[in-house]
């Protein structure tokens, strides 16, 4: 049963915070004006400074619990979630899911966008969770929190919890890889499903003979990034608790790792702060710290990484918990994408999904639904006004709670 949950971090927390902010033992740089040995040390102590001094928290949590939220349990997972019903007349359910480094936060800006009625009374009533070991969310105690569970836990939400019988999934990052299983898995509950990129695992799940040209140039670029930014993810997939010790110990150390994320994807030209500003960009990362959750983000990727190997070294997939693998999905799809961000071709994700809407993103990165809500917004509405128009809307729309 939901309850409502409001957000109320103890003072000596946030006291304890900046004590260890002003006890930080900064290293050396070398020249690193451009950020190519990681996070620029001149922005991070400004940042910090204003973290120490001038960040204020509770502010930001008055913004926050000015949405409505509330926790659940469902299959024994404590679920944080904020549940927004829209303005209009005919309100559809719409699932967001966020990725890494962000949180929940990453659909803030959107919500309102999303949530108010348009000239036809059309608007949705939006859902946002926080992934198990994000957020508000309960931190999972065993391993096997992987896309597919997490994707069946967010639909029994929906479904169960709220009482909708169909809906509308749009995920980004990790958010990309959970709707793509809601889609396998419980596509008798979909209504189509929106993406910002496409899960790497199609494009390296396949033999180098089965690629056509454009396909392997694809397949370089996303080589050549995982050699040039992709550290992050080998370390956390590989030996998450390792580097969890000191993040969660210090939160420069914190800091400096998920900044470097939002500045590397994000459509600034070099200029963080012309995307976010710092009470954006802290408030998401003293989430990730006063809820200690960033070692349990780091364990999706592990657990990424052995559903992977699995999948590509074990054939008859008897530990593959992904049955599906390989199947297409035939829930309509769109797809909005960045600027910036490496995807493959309509064709070639065609091969796997069935693509009804493709939008080249005139600006925007990464983290769209931060850095350009009203755009992806209006992309989202299109899709789903496309849906409602098409000759079998009536029977696909007809259970919508």
């Amino acid at each position: 049963m939901k309850t409502p949950f409001k957000i109320n971090i103890e003072p000596s927390i946030l006291d304890d915070l900046k004590t260890r902010i002003g006890n930080t033992r900064w290293t050396y740089e070398i020249e690193n004006e451009k950020w190519e040995y990681g996070t620029n040390k001149s922005y991070l102590k400004e940042l910090c400074d204003y973290w120490q001094y001038s960040f204020d928290w509770k502010k930001q949590e008055v913004y926050l619990n000015s949405f409505p939220h509330f926790k659940t349990i469902i299959d024994g997972t404590g679920l944080h979630y904020i549940h927004l019903r829209g303005e209009g007349k005919n309100s559809i359910p719409l699932l967001l899911t966020h990725g890494w480094p962000d949180s929940f936060v990453r659909f803030l800006k959107i919500i309102p966008y999303l949530s108010k009625a348009d000239k036809n009374g059309f608007s949705f009533d939006v859902i946002v969770p926080s992934v198990p070991g994000h957020g508000f969310s309960d931190i999972p105690s065993t391993p096997g929190m992987n896309t597919k569970r997490v994707a069946k836990l967010f639909t029994r939400l929906v479904t169960e919890e709220l009482g909708y019988e169909k809906f509308v999934a749009h995920g980004g990052d990790l958010g990309t890889g959970i709707t793509e299983q809601i889609a396998l898995y419980h596509k008798k509950s979909l209504l189509g499903i929106h993406l910002t990129d496409i899960p790497y695992h199609h494009i390296l799940s396949m033999a180098p003979g089965e690629l056509n040209k454009a396909e392997k140039k694809y397949l370089d670029a996303i080589t050549k990034w995982q050699m040039t930014e992709g550290a992050y993810n080998m370390i956390q997939s590989t030996k998450p608790q390792t580097l969890a010790y000191g993040l969660n110990d210090s939160p420069v150390g914190l800091a400096a790792w998920i900044v470097e994320k939002f500045h590397n994807w994000s459509d600034s030209h070099g200029d963080i702060e012309s995307c976010f500003t710092k009470d954006e960009l802290l408030t998401n990362i003293t989430i990730y710290w006063v809820t200690q959750t960033i070692n349990s983000s780091f364990r999706h990727y592990n657990e990424a990484m052995k559903d992977l190997v699995q999948e590509k070294y074990n054939p008859l997939q008897k530990l593959n918990p992904f049955d599906k693998t390989g199947v297409k999905i035939r829930v309509p799809l769109a797809v909005a994408e960045s600027r910036i961000d490496l995807l493959p071709s309509e064709e070639f994700t065609n091969k796997f999904f069935n693509v009804w809407q493709w939008t080249k993103m005139p600006k925007g990165g990464h983290f769209l639904a931060m850095e350009q809500p009203e755009l992806l917004a209006d992309d989202i509405r299109k899709f789903v006004t496309h849906l409602q128009t098409q000759p079998h809307a009536e029977e696909v729309l007809k259970n919508v709670g």
